[in-house]
Formats: C-alpha cells, sequence, structure tokens
C-alpha cells in the first residue's frame, strides 16, 4: 500500500511539474502587448516634450514593431492550441495578439506610405530657385538638417524622379487674393505663422506631425507674372534623412487647396 501511494503522490507530482513547465502562449502575448504598447506611449510622449531625441524614439518605436508582432505570433499560438484542445471560450486567447495589431497598425502604414519613396526631406516646387526660409532659420539648431539643399548632392534629380508632379501652382486670380487665401489655408490647417510679409509675397510656417511631433518647416512665395499669379512652395524636414513622401504630399495638397 505504501509503495502505491508513493507512486501515485510522484505521478502527481511529476503532472503539476509539467503543468508548471507548459508554456502559456496567450499570457505572454499579453505581456508583450501591453509591453509594446508602453513602449510606444514613452517614445511618443518622450519625444514630444522633448525628453529624449527623434533617434530615440525611432529605436522605441522599432522595439515596439518587434514586440507587438511577437505578441501576435504568440496570441495565434495560443489561440489555435486552444482550438485545437475545443476550449469553449478563446476570447481570453487573442486579447494579446488584438492589442499588439492595434499598437503596430499604425507604425505599418506610415511605413507602406513610405515605401519606395527617397532618402531625401526638402522639397521644392522651384529647384532652380527654391524658395528661402528667412524667419525660420532661427528657429532651427546645428542639429537640424541643413537648408542648404547639399545634401544628398542630386536631390534635385531625385525629386524630379520621384516627385515629378510637383511644380509652381500658376493661377489666374490676383497676387493679392491669392496670398489671403493661401494664409487662410495655412491657419485652416493648423501650421504655426511664423512670419507673413503680403508686400513680398511670403509665408513661413511650422507643421507638426500628429503622431511623433516631428517639425517640418514650410515657406510660400506668391508673386504676380503678367496676367497670372504664381505660387511655388517649399518643405524640409528638421530631422532625418528621409520624410517618407510626406513633404511632397504636404506641398501636393496644399497647393490642390489653393488652386481650388
Amino acid at each position: 500500500m505504501r509503495t502505491v501511494k508513493t507512486k501515485n503522490k510522484s505521478l502527481h507530482i511529476k503532472n503539476v511539474s509539467i503543468a508548471k513547465k507548459s508554456f502559456d502562449f496567450s499570457a505572454w502575448s499579453l505581456k508583450l502587448a501591453v509591453l509594446a504598447l508602453g513602449i510606444a506611449a514613452l517614445s511618443i510622449l518622450g519625444h514630444r516634450l522633448s525628453l529624449f531625441d527623434y533617434q530615440v524614439a525611432l529605436s522605441g518605436l522599432a522595439i515596439t514593431a518587434v514586440s507587438s508582432f511577437l505578441a501576435i505570433v504568440l496570441g495565434s499560438i495560443g489561440t489555435w492550441r486552444a482550438k485545437q484542445a475545443n476550449e469553449p471560450d478563446i476570447t481570453s486567447t487573442m486579447a494579446g495578439s488584438s492589442l499588439g495589431l492595434l499598437v503596430v497598425a499604425p507604425i505599418i502604414v506610415e511605413i507602406a506610405a513610405g515605401l519606395g519613396k527617397p532618402m531625401i526631406h526638402d522639397i521644392s516646387t522651384d529647384l532652380a530657385n527654391p524658395p528661402e526660409f528667412i524667419a525660420i532659420k532661427a528657429l532651427r539648431n546645428e542639429t537640424h538638417n541643413s537648408l542648404s539643399r547639399s545634401e544628398p548632392a542630386n536631390l534635385s534629380t531625385l525629386q524630379q524622379e520621384s516627385y515629378p508632379d510637383i511644380g509652381p501652382l500658376i493661377i489666374e486670380a490676383s497676387a493679392d487674393r491669392t496670398f489671403e487665401r493661401a494664409l487662410e489655408l495655412v491657419k485652416k490647417r493648423g501650421w504655426e505663422v511664423i512670419s507673413v510679409s503680403a508686400a513680398n509675397g511670403r509665408i513661413e510656417a511650422v507643421d507638426t506631425t500628429p503622431l511623433m511631433g516631428f517639425k517640418d518647416d514650410v515657406v510660400i512665395h506668391i508673386r504676380a507674372e503678367d496676367d497670372i499669379t504664381l505660387v511655388d512652395m517649399r518643405s524640409a524636414s528638421r530631422v532625418g534623412k528621409g520624410d517618407l513622401g510626406v513633404n511632397a504630399q504636404r506641398i501636393r495638397l496644399f497647393l490642390s487647396d489653393l488652386e481650388q
């Protein structure tokens, strides 16, 4: 009898030990998803509050993406195992993968939008004589991208090849009215107006990206030529070698609205 009890007890201990060692895919999926969410929030808030530079923030988002993907994979495995075991409720097994997908989705969208875009960050409608930043120069420091348009050396060529539609806007309206309308559009978009000179037909403003709070500088130059009005625009990112096509899209949408 003692031998039987000892064997039963040993078998029970062995089963408990195996159960403890069993990897809980769903639980770890949720832990990784929560970790990804925390790192993403810290990266975004830290950069927006100027606690660290953009490179640290982007590194944080990279870790966020990896953690989220792992959460999705582990959560999917956990859900599959729950289905194989015919568990009646598999909702809890999907929590980690669902949260991971929600966290990584905005990052995937941004990356997808920038696929195939050149590594440039300064776009101008006039490549021969780009509109000059004047007041905005005081807002930039030595860590920001140069406004000389010298990097990369083939910047103009890359822009022409990638964004052949970006060019000056010709409007059959007075320069004064066009200037007023342009200023209205700048304010409507929520850009920070830095300098306005109706006499010189110049508007300088700053657009802050919604997610990471990156600062992109914009200058608009409006002038009359004979019976038409010519509008040139330039948009440049303060940080980052590439802009994922954001500056070209900003110019494209603004000039389209101005034309209408």
